[in-house]
């Protein structure tokens, strides 16, 4: 049965509407539904954001492999990924990668809560009163364009070779970047959020507490992930000087021997450190900033 003839009579038109298998018959709805069929085969699954993340540093790693198995990196240049993997594992059993670890963790952690505590101390006491941001900003921005390496003499001088000059320096490293971040965040909270507060009667300290600091939590927690990088490179610094412990001692000593393989292994540890601290405030910022919807990209 045709479709022309389909349309030269009425009513075999209007039982085709009604039975969609006597349409098909007239060749309409089979096509379309091919066509639909088509369409659906054609949508494919997303791709997981963790295999996103993951393929970029696979496809470094395998381009490292690749360079070091035809020799366009030599071995005294970047030891390979396989004889990485040996070395680390030889560290782990003999336990000096594991103690080195422990030892720059200590450091870094006294570090991050004393120069933690500093900074947010100093940038609220700042960017809440305007006495304080005379008597304490200025010295601040002068002091965090010092560099690192200019200062250890200094602290070698005034706390000698041991921990306590290490942890100074780490501490140094992350009360800025947190003083800094505060500082702004508080500032930038809006100024209609706080006459809103004032019209509802909060006082001086409930205004801080439930108006000022949340606003400038998100702020606050960019600085402190930020502190977290500059801690593992003040650290590395530090542990280069004068050291018996950690891993930064554990690349010095493997200059002297020419042990890219141990060094890449230190180096290693140390991104790889970066990176779970980061996560790990990824995760506090998540949870504290539940109620914030921002863009998270598309």
């Amino acid at each position: 049965m045709s479709t022309d003839a389909a349309l030269a009579d009425p009513q075999l038109a209007d039982a085709q509407l009604a039975d969609p298998q006597l349409a098909g018959s007239a060749g309409r709805l089979p096509e379309i539904e091919t066509l639909r069929g088509v369409g659906g085969a054609r949508r494919r699954r997303p791709v997981p954001r963790w295999l996103r993340r993951a393929s970029g540093p696979a496809l470094l790693l395998a381009l490292w492999q690749l360079g070091c198995s035809t020799g366009v990196i030599g071995p005294h240049t970047l030891t390979s990924p396989s004889t990485v993997v040996t070395t680390a594992w030889d560290m782990i059993k003999d336990g000096s990668l594991v103690d080195g670890l422990l030892v720059s963790l200590r450091r870094v952690s006294y570090g991050l809560l004393f120069g933690g505590i500093a900074g947010l101390v100093l940038a609220i006491v700042s960017g809440l009163l305007r006495v304080g941001e005379d008597l304490i900003d200025a010295p601040m921005q002068m002091l965090r364009t010092l560099p690192f390496l200019g200062l250890i003499p200094l602290l070698i001088i005034w706390f000698g070779i041991g921990e306590t000059s290490k942890v100074v320096l780490v501490s140094l490293g992350v009360a800025f970047p947190i003083y800094l971040n505060t500082y702004a965040a508080i500032r930038d909270v809006d100024g209609r959020l706080v006459e809103a507060a004032g019209t509802l009667g909060l006082r001086r300290l409930e205004l801080v507490w439930h108006v000022i600091l949340p606003g400038a939590l998100p702020g606050m927690l960019v600085g402190l992930r930020y502190s977290l990088g500059v801690a593992w490179l003040a650290l590395v610094i530090a542990e280069q000087v004068n050291a018996d412990k950690g891993l930064g001692y554990l690349m010095m000593n493997a200059r002297e021997f020419l042990q890219t393989d141990v060094i890449t292994v230190c180096l290693i540890v140390y991104s790889l450190l970066g990176l779970t601290t980061d996560l790990l405030v990824r995760m506090l910022e998540k949870g504290a900033l539940s109620w914030r919807r921002g863009f998270s990209g598309q």
